[in-house]
């Protein structure tokens, strides 16, 4: 094999993981997934039927991934985040085949404890700060907290707050990457 699996995870049929993916203990990945090149899935983790992460995705400690949501490359996704995937989940209602899509683009960072409520795609490089409650749409390289997730800035592809001068303009403090503010958002120029 060219990837690693725990003794105790649980891999189901159909599944296609890819070299240097890890999946650690007590994991369950469920059928047809895609698991991409060098993702690392970490303890009590569920990867629900036909999801798929891109490479090297980061799945924290008791993460849940439904049906219906896709992972780009270099998503991290925080302890204990949670994604949904009914709008209005009833125990007496069966809504398989109703479940709403959720896309993270790449580089997106979501905090522990957050919650992504179903069909709000997150934007490249978005940084969800721990504990928030995504109810909309976040835009790329967006700063989002708070429950309901409020944007309080942009974050710089390595992660750090931007700061923008007069001119609309920002330097990532740690590898000098330059951005700009325009009508759309951020832009990395």
């Amino acid at each position: 094999m060219e990837y690693f699996v725990h003794e105790t995870a649980v891999i189901d049929d159909g599944c296609k993981i890819h070299k240097g993916a890890k999946i650690w203990h007590f994991s369950h990945i469920m059928p047809n997934c895609v698991i991409g090149e060098d993702c690392n899935i970490g303890q009590n983790c569920v990867v629900f039927p036909e999801v798929v992460l891109g490479k090297n995705v980061k799945v924290q400690n008791n993460v849940s991934i439904y049906t219906g949501v896709t992972c780009e490359d270099d998503v991290f996704l925080g302890p204990s985040m949670v994604f949904t995937n009914v709008i209005n989940p009833r125990s007496g209602v069966n809504r398989r085949g109703q479940y709403s899509r959720t896309t993270v683009k790449k580089g997106a960072t979501i905090g522990a404890n957050s919650t992504i409520v179903c069909g709000n795609d997150i934007g490249r490089y978005a940084f969800i700060g721990a504990g928030s409650v995504v109810t909309k749409e976040v835009p790329d390289y967006a700063l989002v907290v708070g429950n309901p997730a409020k944007q309080i800035g942009y974050m710089s592809e390595f992660g750090h707050r931007l700061t923008f001068d007069d001119l609309g303009e920002a330097v990532c403090p740690e590898n000098g990457d330059k951005y700009k503010l325009d009508t759309e958002g951020v832009i990395k120029i």
